[in-house]
C-alpha cells in the first residue's frame, strides 16, 4: 500500500541525487537546508555523494561532507566517494574523503582495496596519498592480485606505471608473492619486456 504522505519526502531526496549528480550547487544547497536525508539512496543504490563523486563535482562533496554525509556509504556495485577517488584519479576527491574519515581498508567488487585500484590505472598521486595511511599494501583481491601485480599486470610498462612499483617497493611490497598461478612480479615483467620494472623487482 502506498503511503502518500512519504511521496514528498520521497520526491526530494531523490532530487538531491540527481541535482549532485548534474552539479547544480545552488539546488542541493537549498535542499541540504530543507533538512532533506543526505543518505536516501535511488534505485541503484546511489546516495548523493556517490552520485556527485562520479562526476567529482568538488563544490558539491564539500557541502554533503559538512552536511554529514558518509564517505563509506556504497551503491550496489560497491563503489563509495573514496573507492571511486581512487580508481578515477581525483586527488583532491580523495584528500576530501580521507580527511572525512575514509576506511583505507573498504573494498570494491573484486575485493580490492583503494591502492589496488589505482596501480591498476597508474594514478601515481593517489598511490602517494594512500600510503600515507595505513592501508595494507599487501592485501591480496579475489583475483589473486597485489597492487603490485596489478601495476605489472595491468600496466603499460610506461613511467607512470614504473613509478607506482617503485612507490609500492619503496613502501614494503612484498615483492615475492605470487598470482594465484604462481608468477611472481618480476616474471610478469620479465614476460612483458618491462626491464624498468625488472630493475626494481629484482
Amino acid at each position: 500500500m502506498v503511503n502518500y504522505s512519504e511521496q514528498p519526502q520521497r520526491k526530494k531526496e531523490l532530487q538531491l541525487i540527481q541535482f549532485s549528480a548534474e552539479g547544480n550547487v545552488k539546488a542541493v544547497a537549498d535542499l541540504l537546508k530543507n533538512n532533506s536525508n543526505i543518505h536516501a539512496q535511488d534505485g541503484e543504490g546511489t546516495c548523493a555523494l556517490v552520485a556527485a563523486a562520479y562526476k567529482n563535482h568538488l563544490e558539491i562533496i564539500d557541502l554533503l561532507i559538512s552536511a554529514g554525509a558518509d564517505v563509506n556509504m556504497k551503491d550496489n556495485t560497491l563503489q563509495s566517494a573514496y573507492l571511486i577517488a581512487t580508481s578515477e584519479g581525483y586527488v583532491e576527491l580523495l584528500k576530501k574523503t580521507l580527511r572525512a574519515g575514509a576506511d583505507v581498508h573498504s573494498t570494491d567488487s573484486y575485493n580490492g582495496t583503494g591502492l589496488i585500484r589505482a596501480a591498476d590505472r597508474g594514478h601515481v598521486e593517489i598511490i602517494q596519498e594512500l600510503l600515507k595511511t595505513d592501508i595494507r599494501v599487501n592485501h591480496i583481491n579475489r583475483l589473486g592480485w597485489t597492487a603490485l601485480l596489478e601495476a605489472i599486470i595491468l600496466g603499460d610498462g610506461g613511467k607512470r606505471h614504473t613509478e607506482v612499483v617503485r612507490l609500492l617497493v619503496e613502501a614494503g611490497a612484498d615483492t615475492s608473492i605470487p598470482d594465484k598461478d604462481g608468477v611472481s612480479p618480476l616474471e610478469h615483467a620479465k614476460h612483458r619486456g618491462f626491464e624498468e620494472m625488472m630493475k626494481l623487482l629484482g
